[in-house]
């Protein structure tokens, strides 16, 4: 093809409010102007979109979940989840990005006292902090409970009191980039009861990043093991009480699973709208692919995919935003729309055909791209094990 495909537009969809309306708006503008047209050359270079992010961060996009009063938008996961699939359509990098940053500032902006709130949240919702999440570690990804990053109380109850924290941390996004991490370490005995939550400033001595990994995808961000070296953190950077850590890092993924979701079904729309665009305008025996039963059966159930992943997540979003319990809700959402992500994909490359296997077209670097979601935030297969859990009571 001598002409690059312009994507379709986002569908338009029911929302709950005008000024919803108005963010949703905002964001494809910023998508279209800031984010897509330099997605394919940054991702390539594996450059991370800093500035992008405080573009976001300025526009009241980054804070959205959280409340006013701290800076953050005040807005209903509903509106949220729809704001993050919009920029994940324009460039994944930077739709995980606000997830996780979304994800980092939760212990604080949930458990934090009022104190700590008023002194670190504005900043980390107005963009110009960019947070981390630090739970996984060499030897412990889906046991998160058996972490061994140790952090060791010292210096009594005065304002000299502090932390020594010596452990590593794998597999964080925005490892190197971050300002912050938001970092679950042992200060008790062995399981989930001896887990605290510390946040942790990134220039902190003693704390480092390696060099980032060497993915298949999404380049664009940065995952790099995180390394504590007797970093000394202040005691009153604690979040919440010693031993509170777990249930505090599990809430959190609890939202963060519906992030990923959102972010799924953005990649898979992307792909998709590429997809159908290149099915009209490509022709063989003197018609366009479009018109083949084959092929138009396969984009239907592509976009079936898609809109059965919207409405899971938007389910379970409004499951939370009602105050009722959604982790399972979160969980299926999660192992749904990425699961669809892949199909979504994989079949918007073979609809291309060997165009879709090079890199002038973006749908094999979408395909790349939707296998980390299958992984990150809880493998599929952990989903699995906590629906089942769920439905069985276990």
């Amino acid at each position: 093809m001598s002409q690059p495909i312009r994507p379709l537009k986002s569908m338009d969809r029911q929302l709950p409010s005008e000024e919803a309306a108005d963010l949703l708006a905002l964001t494809r503008e910023l998508v279209e102007r800031e984010l897509a047209p330099r997605a394919a050359e940054e991702e390539a270079e594996g450059r991370f979109p800093r500035e992008a992010m405080r573009l976001l961060g300025r526009s009241g996009l980054l804070g959205l979940p959280y409340p006013e009063e701290y800076g953050g938008g005040e807005q209903p996961y509903e509106v949220y989840l729809q704001v993050l699939e919009e920029l994940a359509a324009g460039r994944l990098t930077v739709g995980m990005g606000v997830s996780v940053h979304t994800l980092a500032c939760h212990a604080l902006a949930t458990f934090g006292s009022e104190r700590q709130k008023q002194q670190w949240l504005p900043e980390l919702l107005g963009g110009e902090l960019l947070g981390a999440y630090c739970l996984s570690e060499p030897q412990s990804g889906s046991d998160a409970a058996a972490l061994t990053t140790r952090a060791v109380r010292e210096g009594g109850d005065g304002d000299d009191a502090h932390y020594s924290v010596t452990g590593t941390k794998a597999w964080i996004t925005h490892g190197g980039v971050a300002d912050f991490y938001s970092t679950m370490v042992r200060t008790g005995g062995p399981g989930p009861t001896g887990i605290s939550v510390l946040l942790v400033p990134a220039d902190t001595p003693g704390v480092a990043a390696d060099a980032p990994e060497r993915k298949m995808g999404l380049k664009g961000s940065p995952t790099a093991q995180v390394r504590f070296e007797a970093a000394r953190v202040p005691a009153e950077r604690l979040i919440g009480a010693e031993g509170q850590g777990f249930s505090i890092a599990l809430s959190a993924l609890d939202s963060g699973r519906l992030g990923i979701a959102a972010c799924a079904v953005g990649v898979a729309r992307a792909a998709l709208d590429y997809a159908v665009e290149y099915a009209r305008t490509r022709t063989q025996f003197g018609r366009p692919i479009a018109e083949f039963q084959g092929l138009s059966f396969m984009l239907a159930d592509m976009a079936t995919a898609v809109e059965a992943g919207r409405a899971l997540y938007l389910s379970a979003a409004r499951r939370r935003d009602a105050g009722l319990a959604f982790g399972k809700e979160a969980a299926m959402a999660k192992l749904f729309c990425t699961d669809a992500a892949m199909r979504v994909t994989t079949d918007a490359v073979q609809v291309l055909g060997g165009y879709g296997y090079t890199a002038d077209h973006p749908v094999e670097r979408y395909m790349r791209e939707a296998k980390v979601l299958q992984i990150l935030e809880g493998t599929n297969q952990i989903q699995r094990v906590v629906i089942g859990r769920k439905l069985t009571g276990g």
